[in-house]
């Protein structure tokens, strides 16, 4: 029997296309199109989440405007600092690189090096900076914004140090890795604000145009009122630094930081912080009131974390997210976000949306996209609308935004870690500070890193 919602072809054709064209676009108008030819709701019926025009959307262009030049500073040196300068200086006209700094000396040559021969910058002697308090130096040294993408657990002091300074901030992600460094974030994006400062966060999904249009249609109203969802990042193992003869313990540590919870806030915090960061997103930024979760380590070769983790949390408005995260070789990858609806669903595998019967809704159209913009890479749009903002005097907070996924993260790790209960208002205001007592370029007391146990001991009382 034929049902009476069915779309035709022909007619189910030209609506997908159309209306990808126009999600490409940014017009919004995508979900009139597709529900009124459904034969479902009639046009414009839609009960949107949040209404055009009260909530954010970035004007993903490909170039940044003209305007006041712009001198840079680069903090942490490494693969993401190196690919966030270059990101930066591709972004506009009138920008430019004055001062570099990092922990050791080698992270900073190699960045200068790369600058000279790739955009023919020359980064003086004099404007390198090592040593754990480089990113003072870099701050103080005339620079207009600062690029701050050293190991996680320093961001909050640079991000502090920055703004009291006066200094524009790009913060790669994420942004601290526990309740000590969430407060000083909130706190600090507070100072930006009165400050009138643009911050940016590296959480670039906000700048993908696959996510900004699919975001514009679930507050429309496509998918109904959200009701939960699972945010997935498994993948093979990361990479890892053998330790070298002549490195001290603090070197290896830093050298080899993404495999240190100390200092990248283990993976369900450095990377998983993504996906996470796609739900509080498209939910209006809900904060987790609980989170139950677990996880263990199984193959990774160094530091002191995990390597899978599985969270429940749930949200202050009754509904729960799932969250998963595994970083094994040899095991099922996914990378992708799914939300449920009252109406029908969104998934990030396909960019997009379906009825609760799974017909097509919408579908974001890449082809558009390409043939519409130059620039469709999210790390390099970041910094277009970073620089637009400054130049038009426009503050933006995304600290304060990022900071609600980062201590959802934080709240997931240590449900894991301790096989408690988490919660919001505990958490929050906990000491928990993972910066070690005796932080120092020598010798360190490695007995402090050990992989954490949950529950307890069998002989405990």
């Amino acid at each position: 029997m034929k049902r009476e919602n069915s779309i035709s072809r022909r007619n189910f054709l030209k609506s997908s296309a159309m209306a990808g064209a126009l999600g490409a676009m940014g017009t919004g108008s995508a979900a009139t199109v597709l529900t009124s030819c459904g034969g479902g709701e009639k046009a414009g019926a839609l009960k949107p989440l949040k209404n055009p025009g009260t909530y954010y959307v970035p004007d993903l262009v490909d170039f940044a405007t003209d305007g006041q030049e712009l001198k840079a500073g680069v903090i942490g040196c490494g693969g993401r600092g190196s690919g966030a300068a270059l990101n930066f200086l591709n972004a506009a006209n009138g920008v430019t690189i004055t001062a570099l700094g990092d922990t050791f000396k080698d992270r900073v040559d190699d960045l200068a090096a790369k600058l000279k021969e790739s955009k023919g910058i020359d980064i003086p002697e004099n404007q390198r900076f090592v040593g754990l308090d480089a990113y003072k130096q870099v701050i103080d040294s005339g620079v207009d914004v600062v690029i701050v993408a050293t190991p996680p657990n320093f961001r909050p002091i640079h991000f502090q140090y920055a703004t009291e300074k006066g200094k524009h901030s790009f913060l790669e992600k994420p942004i601290c890795v526990d309740p000590v460094g969430y407060r000083t974030i909130v706190a600090t994006a507070k100072q930006a604000a009165a400050k009138n400062l643009c911050v940016i966060t590296g959480t670039q999904r906000h700048h993908q145009r696959s996510y900004v249009e699919s975001y514009k249609q679930i507050q429309n109203g496509l998918i109904g009122e959200i009701t939960g969802g699972t945010v997935y990042w498994n993948q093979s193992m990361l990479w890892f630094r053998e330790r070298q003869p002549k490195w001290s313990d603090c070197e290896w540590m830093i050298r080899d930081w993404v495999n240190w919870k100390w200092l990248s806030g283990d993976h369900i915090v450095e990377q998983h912080v993504h996906n996470l960061d796609v739900f509080t997103w498209f939910t209006g930024y809900l904060k987790p009131v609980s989170a139950v979760g677990f996880g263990s380590r199984q193959r990774r070769v160094t530091g002191d974390q995990y390597d899978n983790f599985s969270i429940d949390f749930e949200l202050e408005n009754g509904i729960h997210l799932h969250s998963m995260c595994r970083q094994i070789d040899g095991c099922a990858n996914n990378v992708s976000e799914f939300i449920q609806g009252t109406k029908g669903s969104w998934n990030s595998n396909t960019m997009e949306i379906k009825d609760l019967a799974g017909n097509l809704l919408w579908k974001f159209d890449g082809e558009a996209e390409k043939a519409n913009f130059k620039q469709t890479d999210p790390y390099t749009l970041e910094h277009v609308n970073w620089i637009n903002h400054i130049r038009s005097q426009r503050p933006i907070d995304q600290a304060s935004e990022t900071a609600v996924a980062n201590m959802a993260a934080i709240m997931g790790r240590e449900s894991a870690y301790t096989g408690e209960k988490t919660t919001w208002e505990a958490l929050t205001a906990s000491a928990l500070d993972y910066i070690p007592a005796d932080l120092n370029l020598g010798k360190m007391d490695m007995k402090g890193f050990t992989v954490p146990v949950p529950g307890k001991p069998l002989d405990s009382k």
